[in-house]
């Protein structure tokens, strides 16, 4: 199978791959009932020393940078409540977090959520984390300009190896809320 972005060597359907992924991804997977088929899903085997974005496209080519997005974990305080959410914004635009974000959460403040938590409470790999397969409940906030790109390259919830999803997909996520602006 060829990939419909970048130039991968290893390009398949992610639901024939459940054994590369995370437990929570490959629930998802199971699960899946967007619009979007699960087979139109692709999972693309990369070298897990590169999964940062700027390591990334410097090896696979600066195209990917408009063709891939980040999945980044928030925590929105208001007084002793903490709400987690994830952000997905092209990889070549930076999260809204004291606007956009805190404001969509109802929080007073809002930030990135240390490490631990974004790992401990998604199950998933630091460098790899994916908007598939997020915990219940959690907002999935989208950034427009992810949902119109026709393939976006994102994480798969490992280090090693990425997801290629239709952008209309994220649109149909549980949780899924699709924001104007949240990539600045």
């Amino acid at each position: 199978m060829r990939a419909p972005i970048g130039t991968f060597d290893n390009a398949r359907p992610a639901i024939d791959c459940l054994d590369l992924l995370t437990p929570s991804v490959v629930d998802a997977l199971r699960g899946w009932s967007a619009d979007v088929p699960v087979d139109q899903l692709i999972y693309v085997d990369t070298d897990p020393e590169i999964a940062d974005t700027a390591s990334f496209v410097e090896h696979h080519g600066r195209e990917l940078l408009d063709q891939s997005a980040n999945c980044v974990v928030v925590a929105g305080k208001r007084g002793a409540e903490s709400t987690l959410a994830a952000c997905l914004v092209q990889s070549r635009t930076r999260v809204d977090v004291n606007g956009l974000v805190r404001k969509e959460l109802g929080a007073r403040k809002a930030s990135f959520a240390p490490r631990d938590t974004a790992t401990g409470e998604t199950g998933m790999e630091y460098g790899g984390i994916t908007p598939i397969g997020l915990p219940t409940g959690w907002p999935v906030l989208v950034d427009a300009a992810v949902v119109d790109l026709p393939w976006v390259l994102i994480g798969s919830g490992r280090r090693r190896g990425k997801l290629i999803v239709p952008g209309k997909a994220f649109a149909g996520l549980p949780g899924a809320m699709v924001l104007e602006g949240l990539g600045v």
